[in-house]
């Protein structure tokens, strides 16, 4: 995977309208991994069981990039690839999206499906907003007491998102872009005199 910044949905978004009848809703997330989206695509079915349709599509970045479409039951083509067409042409990436829809008695054809269905993802898309992201890791450091304040202190000063958990030794979980992992690592090992575990579980 590269380091390369790219766009995905900044957060929930939620768009609803109604054609001929039939409701639309929108829904987008942004998800990590293809489990992410999965349990997302399934969280929304559960949340709309009643719904005619919960068409899903994602895009996930992996190697090589995962893109999934399915038409739930929709005519082949109207829904689940108009979704991913939307996602692609914006070049949206770790995104996940759902459109939930309630038949209203009018029959819409191929061409009326596919606008729905992918103007209820450009809405929800815009309703999330889009962002820049970098691809990020996980470094984790684990060190005794008298480490701790140094090593919270790199991790604060490196502006990254982290927990600590403090038990027999202080562990400290850090998100931090793939880019920046291995200078951080470097200057952990080195505050501490290399008495820093890091990575372990």
């Amino acid at each position: 995977m590269t380091d390369d910044a790219y766009d995905t949905v900044a957060g929930r978004g939620r768009a609803a309208f109604e054609v001929q009848g039939s409701e639309f809703v929108g829904h987008a997330k942004p998800v990590e991994t293809v489990a992410a989206a999965e349990d997302f695509v399934d969280a929304v079915r559960e949340e709309y069981a009643d719904a005619t349709h919960n068409v899903p599509a994602y895009r996930v970045r992996a190697d090589p990039l995962r893109e999934y479409a399915s038409d739930d039951g929709e005519p082949t083509g109207s829904a689940g690839k108009p979704m991913l067409n939307v996602l692609a042409q914006r070049e949206l990436e770790n995104v996940a999206v759902v459109v939930t829809r309630y038949y209203g008695g009018t029959n819409l054809g191929v061409g009326g499906l596919a606008r729905s269905y992918s103007k209820a993802v450009k809405d929800a898309v815009d309703d999330a907003g889009v962002v820049a992201e970098r691809p990020h890791e996980r470094v984790r450091a684990v060190v005794d007491y008298d480490d701790s304040g140094t090593v919270r202190g790199i991790v604060e000063s490196a502006g990254v998102e982290f927990d600590a958990e403090y038990g027999e030794r202080v562990v400290v979980d850090a998100r931090v872009p793939v880019a920046d992992a291995p200078e951080l690592r470097d200057r952990l090992r080195s505050a501490t005199s290399g008495r820093v575990d890091l990575d372990v579980d």
